[in-house]
């Protein structure tokens, strides 16, 4: 299990399960992983998802899919405790949510 930081300042924990579940969704992502990290912890924006998770994502201008924006989706469930949902790869961040921070 790693855990990173989120913008928050919250420890956010990526399991193997759900790495495995992001690897297996999203083959592209099998490399990705620590650029996964760098996404929560260093993220371009956030965005507000739709059943109380949040999206950090971040440009990258080489990913094995070209030019894209990584998007990581995870909770932050208290002061001391989160955990990733999934990850994977898109051409933009989508235009019909609430972005709640920017860089």
């Amino acid at each position: 299990m790693l855990i990173v930081r989120s913008r928050n300042g919250i420890p956010v924990r990526l399991t193997e399960e759900r790495w495995q579940h992001i690897v297996h969704r999203h083959p592209e992502m099998a490399d990705q992983r620590e650029r996964i990290l760098e996404t929560l912890s260093e993220p371009d924006m956030i965005q507000r998802g739709d059943f109380g998770e949040l999206l950090a994502i971040r440009f990258y201008p080489e990913t094995p899919l070209t030019r894209k924006f990584l998007v990581v989706v995870y909770r932050e469930l208290s002061p001391d405790e989160g955990f990733i949902l999934t990850a994977y790869l898109t051409t933009r961040p989508s235009a019909g949510r609430v972005t709640i921070w920017k860089r």
